[in-house]
């Protein structure tokens, strides 16, 4: 990519007066820039997105299989060019960005084996006496253009969650990434445009909050799809009306560790959730409820762990935590943790900025519950302790929280596996893992305010299509 880039508006290439630089959150260098898409802009696309309808429903599963799997080949093709933008862009250390670009793969691999799935059912319809001689089908079918919004923390595989369902359902859809890191959601644009789809397809432009809540209120959507925070979530799912709203929002992970856990297993996939991409992941490890039997021994060693830690430039294949995403963050992230402290927490380790949008791995123990690095998302290298004697109040301890998007277990205890998976209020449970666990083809999704819907690529698919029914009587 050049270091000017314009926006993909429905097959073609555009720039406007509004310049948008992008930034290197660790060390502040221009990785490039783009451009503001207006109003005018907006309206073209959304018109084309429109008209594309008429020709991605019709697409065959075939079409749509094969424009997946060419967008996979040549994203393969360009590995580490992907790799580098999204280190560049979001300050991913580069082992992670290159996980992320790996994730990827699969996700588009996934859609396009979804794409020949999309089925319906044979519905028996002899269940009454005057039903005999019928015959029922229901099929799914898409459901019109759809708006994306994408968020900066993973600008590729999190908007591929939106673009391939879309494209395997046979869905026109636009696509606002975060102005954070435009530039890597542009190169895919550049990969978009090699397939054999009509224009208006896909868009994918930057353009401001503003407009994005008019684009969200615009009936001739059909669908929101929003990963990002929780507050701006909710707002604009009042403003979309009676169209469909996926909302993929924050969370304040907790992770309960029973007493006869295995340490050597959970603590390095502990601290891996807690301060990968420097707890910047909604499913981030931030609560941990660890008993009493073992609590000592736990933040001895969890703390030893986090310590040996390698902090620094995100370009270095060898950096564990890399920056936050600005200045704003590192400066609330600290203070937080000093508010914690102000009100009878412990500092394990960590808690200050560095220097610049660096902030050390925190560890931080005798929290108040109500205290923003425990009730709030902190999205940082933040992780609080807090032990525990009863399973079952440290299971209410972890509901107590207005998010409810993953949680993780370490038990061996079957009771407790069953019970966490009764009452655990998380749209998912991983026992003997941590809640950061993800393979792409998961329903993925939360309760309360951490969002709406699933997400993972058949559970997208049927979001953007809807059941259609068809009854036949035979006339013999």
């Amino acid at each position: 990519m050049s270091k000017e880039q314009g926006f993909f508006l429905a097959g073609e290439w555009r720039t406007s007066d509004s310049r948008l630089e992008v930034r290197h959150p660790y060390d502040g260098s221009l990785v490039g820039a783009t451009f503001w898409a207006s109003e005018k802009d907006l309206e073209e696309a959304t018109q084309k997105a429109v008209k594309a309808f008429e020709v991605t429903r019709k697409l065959t599963s075939h079409q749509r299989f094969l424009a997946l799997r060419k967008l996979l080949g040549l994203l393969q093709q360009q590995e580490d060019r992907f790799t580098r933008l999204i280190v560049q862009e979001a300050g991913k250390p580069w082992k992670q960005a290159k996980a992320e670009v790996n994730r990827a793969f699969l996700t588009i691999e996934i859609a396009a084996e979804e794409s020949r799935r999309i089925g319906g059912e044979l519905l028996p319809m002899d269940v009454a006496p005057n039903s005999a001689g019928l015959t029922g089908i229901v099929g799914r079918f898409p459901i019109g253009p759809i708006a994306g919004i994408s968020p900066f923390n993973f600008p590729l595989n999190l908007a591929l969650h939106k673009i391939c369902p879309a494209i395997a359902s046979g869905n026109p859809i636009l696509v606002k990434p975060s102005p954070r890191t435009p530039l890597t959601l542009l190169a895919l644009a550049e990969l978009i445009a090699q397939l054999d789809l009509p224009a208006g397809a896909v868009s994918i432009m930057p353009f401001s909050n503003e407009l994005a809540a008019k684009m969200v209120a615009d009936d001739r959507f059909k669908m929101l799809t929003f990963t990002g925070s929780a507050p701006v979530g909710w707002d604009l799912k009042a403003r979309a009306g009676k169209k469909r709203v996926l909302l993929e929002l924050g969370g304040n992970a907790a992770v309960i560790v029973d007493r006869d856990t295995d340490l050597d297993a959970a603590i390095p996939r502990i601290v891996v959730g807690g301060y990968g991409f420097a707890g910047q992941s909604c499913i981030s490890v931030q609560r941990v409820y660890v008993h009493q039997d073992i609590y000592d021994e736990f933040s001895h060693r969890l703390v030893h762990g986090v310590q040996a830690l390698k902090v620094g430039d995100p370009m270095s294949e060898n950096t564990d935590v890399g920056p936050v995403i600005d200045e704003a963050a590192a400066k609330r992230t600290e203070a937080w943790c000093r508010e914690a402290v102000s009100e009878g927490a412990q500092v394990l380790t960590g808690g200050r900025i560095i220097r610049g949008n660096l902030f050390e791995p925190t560890v931080l123990d005798k929290v108040r519950p109500t205290s923003k690095v425990c009730n709030e998302e902190v999205f940082a290298p933040v992780v609080v302790l807090a032990p525990f004697t009863d399973f079952r109040k440290a299971v209410a301890a972890v509901n107590d929280s207005r998010y409810g998007l993953q949680a993780g277990v370490y038990t061996n205890n079957l009771e407790h596996v069953l019970y966490a998976f009764q009452e655990l209020q998380v749209g998912g449970i991983m026992i003997n893992e941590i809640p950061s666990f993800r393979i792409d083809h998961m329903p993925y999704g939360g309760t309360k305010d951490s969002g709406l819907g699933r997400e993972g690529l058949r559970y997208a698919i049927e979001e953007m299509t809807e059941p259609r029914l068809l009854v036949i009587r035979r006339q013999t």
